[in-house]
């Protein structure tokens, strides 16, 4: 199987990404680690172990805790989307049992990736600060690890949290910048051009049957669903994270193309657009293999049926 390390900054669909992780039977989950992005550090990682107990793997998996704030930026956290806990209040009553491993999530990557290296793909579903900072320490990671699998940005449509900018990358710009730019041979951005096309909706929670899972499904997304309907007018919620997770399930699941993609971290209105070059006109090597179709039909079959009771 397939050995990856998850990075998350648990909110709704973080959760559910970890589940199609978990579900698939595909992948070899090394850890799990942290940031702060959707939520604080410290929620994210309550998350995550909440996550894990629900699918009874508490003790299989290690959770590891990362930066707890971006590189030069305050925190931005999204509780309109994912609610003041995360999870839309889901799991609200479920105590803490798993005990969060030791250390810095920066130093997790870098060991497991010295420890089996060229085997390791990184699915990182949130904010970049701990892979940045992996990178500054451990320069050789970028040749080591053998691929790089982001949630984040968007290249020829608009943003979610400003006009031009996603999520993940408008609330650490620099540690993504310095993500694109460091290097990795094989880095894909699955970004809101081909997630907003994989959408959850109440016909696939129905398929999921009746389970603790799928119960957690239906709590978790109602309200997610219904900000979704009040900014886009579709009674549906985009599988942002999961698709990440299904495109290291699946590489086929989407078509890319590489150029090159920087981050804008100095700019009034744009901070934190990914700017693809699309006809080369700055005359640089491409460095990011972009998502720019995506099989959704195709996708939301492996997460319903990963998912199914």
């Amino acid at each position: 199987m397939k050995k990856v390390i998850l990075d998350v900054d648990t909110g709704i669909d973080d959760a559910l990404g970890i589940l199609l992780a978990i579900r698939s039977g595909q992948l070899d989950i090394l850890g799990i680690t942290t940031v702060n992005g959707n939520v604080s550090l410290d929620q994210a990682t309550t998350n995550t172990c909440k996550i894990l107990q629900l699918a009874e793997l508490e003790q299989e998996i290690p959770v590891i805790r990362g930066a707890d704030k971006p590189f030069l930026r305050t925190s931005f956290f999204e509780h309109r989307v994912h609610g003041q806990d995360g999870l839309g209040g889901a799991l609200s009553d479920m105590p803490v049992h798993q005990t969060v491993q030791e250390g810095h999530a920066a130093d997790f990557i870098i060991e497991q990736v010295r420890r089996h290296a060229g085997e390791v793909t990184l699915v990182m579903t949130a904010p970049l600060t701990n892979l940045a900072l992996a990178v500054m320490k451990y320069p050789a990671l970028v040749h080591e690890v053998k691929e790089v699998i982001v949630m984040g940005g968007v290249v020829a449509s608009f943003g979610n949290v400003t006009p031009t900018a996603e999520y993940n990358i408008y609330v650490d710009p620099e540690a993504a910048k310095l993500v694109l730019q460091a290097g990795f041979p094989s880095l894909t951005l699955v970004g809101l051009d081909v997630t907003r096309k994989a959408l959850l909706t109440e016909e696939h929670i129905q398929a999921l049957g009746d389970s603790p899972i799928s119960r957690y499904v239906r709590e978790s997304t109602a309200d997610y669903m219904k900000r979704y309907y009040e900014r886009y007018g579709v009674r549906a919620c985009a599988l942002h994270d999961p698709l990440a997770v299904g495109v290291a399930i699946n590489g086929a699941l989407v078509t890319t193309k590489h150029y090159y993609v920087d981050v804008e971290t100095k700019s009034e209105l744009c901070d934190g657009q990914t700017v693809c070059d699309f006809q080369n006109r700055l005359s640089k090597e491409p460095n990011v293999h972009v998502c720019l179709d995506v099989k959704a039909d195709e996708f939301l079959q492996l997460f319903t049926r990963a998912l199914r009771a």
